[in-house]
């Protein structure tokens, strides 16, 4: 398998089969669409109304600029370097240290691991409700079924992943549709909506929501998970981010926008379903947005089952991990040891132990990363110059670290709160 130029040459086994390009674009945007448009907007949108009022979609269009800063300088990155454990790869061509590299991979395969645990607790509990089943049985039955979906091979998993999120946009795009009488509205009310806030109390509430909404677009760097089965991966990876990107925010500002036109903000910020809510109020039917929103589950979960052993085989390519656990398949042509350790710990952890203090942990550690990828941007900018793919200016990358390291702070002051 070939390696990277830069550091030391990988030592150990090489795995003896290759990934697959089997993803094409429009597959690759759905696949980032799965990552970013999940179960969190079905009840995120409330707590933004909650915090930001009637402004949530401009709550909404501050969080995607604080996004979309980072997204920038992945997607030159990913151009730049299409490979699977990005994040890992970027940070070991920049400043070729093992330990700082290994560290930055073991955090995204910890994050998968916990965001991914954390679905299946949250969907085996509501169905739990509805069949007559041991909650445990739920989450074990779950995951060998997307654990062997996502080995099976990366075409028959990012289409599944596709499949699902396509219904979880038409769920979005319902309630659009159900309240689509309120576009009217939105002339008379636009400066409500996105306008700048007329007072400190008004300004801390919509930059509260902005953070509060910042997570709704995280997502968009699991993409370079699959950039070595990517037709064309150095130009359709940059392109994938920023589609993501864009119809993510566009999606959120129109659903944040009808929501709070249809409801009162008070209201939505004490729901636990908001959207079923709006949908429900327009005399649609609530248990479709439900089954939505348990597909969406679903979906994160598929998603995060395929991006950790891809995380593991990239740093088993740096050397950095036995290069068994990253072996590829001959005949599926995906790593089906690094996906059964996978399967393994997002078991044991959806089973065993509380997720939220590790949740927020790893929250605050994105941010970090998202510090030291940018890092890892204006280091490869300078020495290597500009790429014929995609760039951005130099100055994102500086912005990018300012913007992460706010959030990397309002998410360690979230900790020591205890919040």
């Amino acid at each position: 398998m070939p390696v990277m130029n830069s550091g030391p040459r990988p030592t150990g086994l090489v795995p003896n089969a290759r990934l697959r390009r089997e993803v094409s674009l429009p597959l690759l945007v759905l696949y980032g669409l799965g990552t970013t448009v999940g179960a969190g907007i079905y009840a995120l949108t409330g707590e933004v109304a909650g915090s930001a009022g009637s402004r949530a979609p401009l709550s909404f269009l501050l969080a995607a600029a604080l996004a979309g800063i980072t997204a920038l300088g992945f997607a030159e990155l990913a151009g730049r370097l299409p490979k699977a454990a990005g994040e890992a790869v970027f940070v070991e061509h920049a400043f070729h240290s093992r330990v700082l590299t290994t560290s930055v991979g073991m955090v995204v395969i910890a994050a998968g691991v916990i965001a991914c645990a954390a679905i299946l607790n949250a969907f085996g509990g509501y169905v739990a409700e509805l069949v007559d089943a041991p909650r445990w049985l739920l989450i074990v039955g779950l995951v060998g079924v997307l654990g062997g979906l996502a080995a099976s091979g990366v075409k028959e998993s990012v289409t599944a992943a596709a499949v699902f999120t396509a219904v979880e946009i038409v769920g979005l795009l319902l309630v659009v549709w159900a309240g689509r009488a309120s576009f009217g509205a939105v002339g008379g009310r636009f400066g409500d909506l996105v306008g700048p806030p007329d007072s400190v109390d008004a300004w801390g509430g919509v930059l509260g929501g902005a953070f509060l909404a910042f997570f709704a677009f995280l997502g968009f760097e699991d993409i370079d998970s699959v950039a070595e089965e990517t037709h064309a991966a150095s130009r359709n990876l940059p392109r994938a981010i920023l589609l993501t990107l864009a119809i993510t925010t566009v999606l959120y500002m129109a659903v944040s926008a009808i929501a709070v036109l249809e409801v009162e903000p008070s209201v939505l910020g004490n729901s636990d379903a908001p959207l079923t809510l709006i949908y429900q109020r327009s005399g649609g039917n609530p248990d479709i947005i439900s089954f939505i929103a348990a597909l969406a589950m679903v979906n994160g979960a598929l998603v995060q089952l395929v991006m950790i052993p891809r995380v593991v085989y990239g740093l088993s390519n740096l050397g950095l991990v036995p290069a068994w656990i990253g072996a590829v398949s001959h005949r599926t042509h995906t790593p089906v040891r690094a996906t059964t350790v996978g399967i393994a710990l997002v078991t044991a952890l959806a089973l065993g132990l509380g997720l939220g203090p590790l949740a927020r942990l790893t929250s605050a550690a994105t941010m970090a990363i998202f510090i030291a990828i940018n890092l890892a941007l204006i280091v490869i900018k300078r020495r290597d110059g500009a790429t014929p793919t995609f760039h951005v200016p130099m100055w994102i990358p500086f912005v990018g670290i300012v913007a992460s390291a706010a959030m990397f702070l309002a998410e360690s002051v979230r900790i020591l709160d205890g919040g």
